[in-house]
């Protein structure tokens, strides 16, 4: 009797070892021969903050996210909003679009699609692209512009600015401003 159960079970043994040394079944891959990149981690409704040495520099909402490692960028879309602070923490405007891209070296931000910059002081920014340098902390782009301040409405070519849009230059003006006369 019990060399019969001993072989039953050294039977069940022996089969379930070879099933378990069979083949794995391989997850598949996602075909990247084709140009597609796949993203190393990917969030929805997801905020990042920058910081400089401690304190808050900005703060990044997007409704997805996702970090290309590889290639040490971070793709926003699903509309992004980006708080700005100054050296003091203090907010000095928002920065809207419908999607973004952060060089994860140089913490540099591009935003595309209906970009609006309002800050606190009530200047608004309006183009189409948008880049903020993090070293320089400074807004610029090339695309066409239209700032609008309690006392000008002016449109160009070009813009560079910091980012409270206290001071700006903006290339190949026109437009129109109110004076106090």
């Amino acid at each position: 009797m019990r060399i019969a159960n001993y072989s039953i079970v050294l039977t069940i043994l022996t089969v379930l070892g070879a099933i378990g040394c069979a083949e794995k079944i391989k997850p598949s891959v996602a075909n990247t021969s084709l140009g597609q990149e796949i993203s190393t981690q990917e969030s929805w409704n997801t905020a990042i903050t920058f910081t400089d040495s401690g304190k808050v520099t900005a703060i990044v909402h997007a409704g997805h996210i996702a970090v290309f490692s590889n290639k040490k960028f971070t793709l926003l879309d699903q509309k992004i909003k980006v708080d700005f602070f100054n050296e003091r923490e203090v907010h000095t405007s928002v920065l809207t679009a419908e999607r973004g891209k952060v060089n994860d070296e140089t913490k540099d931000l591009e935003a595309y699609g209906n970009v609006v910059v309002v800050s606190d002081s009530g200047t608004n920014l309006k183009s189409e692209e948008l880049f903020w340098s993090n070293a320089k902390q400074l807004i610029h782009t090339q695309s066409f512009v239209e700032i609008t301040s309690p006392t000008e409405q002016i449109q160009g070519h070009g813009l560079e600015s910091d980012q409270s849009l206290k001071n700006y230059k903006i290339f190949r003006v026109t437009g129109q401003a109110k004076t106090n006369e």
